[in-house]
Parts: structure tokens; C-alpha cells; sequence
């Protein structure tokens, strides 16, 4: 064998292992909460997860406080491919996902334990597959728990206090139809721009999770504080279906199954945390207040036309589905 033809069999053959020794693929995962946040915590602990699950494979760089930009701006670059993961609201899922509204009925959930097992149902995932259709794939629904009442013009202790409150809410059809049906002057903003709303009193108030809000601050901005419960806050995990189509099996069942397991993380910490966050708030000089169950049917009452009219648009055939496995959940509690 002549000698350049020798040599360049052994690089060719050099560069056939080189090649079949994998390089570290760093995945970007970007959300909008604090690194105060559980939710945070829960996605080192993905991180930790994706590391183990891939023997090395896989490295996941954290983005946390929507460094990577708001939640509408995170989910377009996850369809289009420019960023691999993310976490948080899929409410502006709501017209193209229908099913994805299931979360934001008023008053439909009754604990944070139902709410873990309905995430892991058939129906939830039946959401996630339908998510294919729009560049993404689903992996995996996570809790941020009950949303509350915030504002800086007084108590609501009845249906009556929520009038002219003018309130930041989320930008989904649900949302604004359900406060502007209790009265409330209901402005949609993305949540990045909320505190500087509240500061410059701009806006009245908002409504989310107590540990989102204190993580985010609005101990700062905002006086009053009423325990409404009135809607579960569930948050999806999804990656870019260009990126997802391009791993292997074996890498795709292995983030898969580190979703899962961080997702369990993520209820767990939201739950501890739910328990002393009130007396957080109070220590803070923040005035928190419970509202009586008979005030809480008045509300309930008053939104009722709203939960119907969207049982119908999410579906009445995916709706009684969800809703039988809800029931199911409920049945062996008793």
C-alpha cells in the first residue's frame, strides 16, 4: 500500500472515532420565575436529572426571570426551534390548542392533590399530543398552584369589592372574560411588566399564586391580599419538536423521564411552600384576608356563564373526558 494512501486510511480511521465520541449538546431552558422561586429549583433539579438520565450527553444551561424574554416570546422560540425548553403559562396556546383553556375555568379545582393526578391523567396528556401540531412538543404539566386576589384599594371580602378594580390578568380569553364579568376594569399585560404597573399605579392590582407573587415581589407594591382560590395554575414543560425529532430514542426517553420527575419536584416545593408564604406576606405589612364561603358561592355564581360558554369552546367531548377523571380522583378520596 503506497504510503499517502496509508496515511490518509489512518486519519480517515481517526476521524471515525472521533466522530462516534459524542460532544456535550448544551440545551438552553429559559422561564419567568425568580431563582427564589420553587420553580427554579425544580429545574436545577432537572438539570441535575438531564445529566444523570444521558450519561453526560446532555447539559442543560438554566435562563431563569425570563432572561431569555417574556413567556410569549420564550414559546414563539421554542417553535421556531431557537431555544430547546420551556417552562411556564401556555395560555397563549388558547386558540390554537383549544384543550389548553381545561386550567383556566374559574373555580373548577378543588385541592392541589387532585390537581397532580389530573396533570398525569389520559386527558392532560391527550393536551400535550395536541401540541404537535404547533412545532412543539409537549413533556409534561407541573403545578404553580391556586391563584389569589392582589390589589391596593382594599379587602375583597365580597363580589361587590372586586368593582372598577382595574386588574393585570394573564392574556387569555378566560381570564379576561371572567373579571370582566365580576366587574373588575381587566387589562391584559404580559407579567414581566406588572410590577413596575403596580409601582406606578398604573394598574390596581393582579392575580396569581402566593409564592409566584412573593418570589416576584408584590409585597412591595401591592397592600391587600384575599385567598379567591378561584383558578389552578398549571404550568407546561415543552421543547421544540424540530429539536425533539432530531434526538435519538434513547436521549428523548431520557429527558422525558427527567421532566416527569422534576415536574413531581415542582409540586411538592409549591406545596411546602403554600404553608408559611401567608405569614411572609403578613410580616411584610401586606393585609391578608380569607373570604367567606358564602361569598365565595356569590362569586362562584356570578361566573358560571363564563365556565359554560368555554366547556363548550374547549370541547364538550374532551370536557366530560376531563372532567369523569376528576371525578374518578375525587371518588377514592372520599
Amino acid at each position: 500500500m503506497p504510503r499517502l494512501t496509508r496515511i490518509a486510511l489512518i486519519l480517515a480511521v481517526a476521524a471515525l472515532f472521533a466522530g462516534n465520541a459524542f460532544a456535550v449538546t448544551t440545551i438552553r431552558l429559559g422561564h419567568a420565575m425568580p431563582d427564589s422561586h420553587p420553580q427554579a429549583a425544580a429545574m436545577i433539579k432537572f438539570a441535575e436529572l438531564v445529566k444523570e438520565y444521558t450519561k453526560g450527553e446532555m447539559n442543560v444551561q438554566l435562563y431563569h426571570g425570563a432572561q431569555l424574554g417574556s413567556d410569549e416570546k420564550m414559546i414563539q422560540s421554542v417553535q421556531s426551534g431557537t431555544q430547546e425548553i420551556y417552562i411556564g403559562t401556555l395560555s397563549s396556546f388558547a386558540t390554537r390548542v383549544k384543550e389548553v383553556q381545561i386550567w383556566d375555568i374559574p373555580f373548577a379545582y378543588a385541592s392541589d392533590e387532585e390537581m397532580y393526578e389530573i396533570m398525569q391523567g389520559p386527558s392532560a396528556k391527550q393536551i400535550l399530543r395536541n401540541m404537535d401540531a404547533i412545532s412543539v412538543k409537549g413533556l409534561t404539566w407541573a403545578g404553580l398552584g391556586f391563584r389569589c386576589l392582589s390589589n391596593n384599594r382594599r379587602s375583597v371580602e365580597k363580589l361587590e369589592d372586586i368593582s372598577g378594580l382595574k386588574l393585570r390578568v394573564m392574556t387569555n380569553p378566560i381570564a379576561l372574560e371572567t373579571w370582566k364579568t365580576l366587574g373588575a376594569n381587566a387589562v391584559p399585560m404580559a407579567f414581566a411588566e406588572v410590577f413596575t404597573a403596580l409601582e406606578t399605579k398604573t394598574i390596581d392590582g393582579q392575580e396569581n399564586p402566593l409564592q409566584h407573587m412573593y418570589a416576584n415581589k408584590m409585597q412591595e407594591v401591592q397592600k391587600f391580599i384575599s385567598l379567591t382560590n378561584h383558578v389552578y395554575t398549571a404550568v407546561g414543560m415543552i421543547a421544540s419538536k424540530k429539536w425533539w425529532d432530531g434526538l435519538n430514542p434513547d436521549l428523548q426517553a431520557a429527558i422525558q423521564k427527567a421532566a416527569t420527575e422534576a415536574a413531581a419536584v415542582e409540586n411538592q416545593l409549591i406545596l411546602d411552600g403554600d404553608k408559611d408564604v401567608i405569614q411572609k406576606f403578613e410580616a411584610a405589612g401586606v393585609k391578608v384576608n380569607s373570604v367567606k364561603p358564602e361569598e365565595l358561592a356569590r362569586i362562584r355564581d356570578k361566573v358560571k356563564p363564563v365556565a359554560e360558554k368555554f366547556r363548550e369552546i374547549v370541547g364538550e367531548e374532551f370536557y366530560k373526558a376531563f372532567h369523569a377523571e376528576l371525578e374518578a380522583i375525587r371518588a377514592k378520596k372520599k
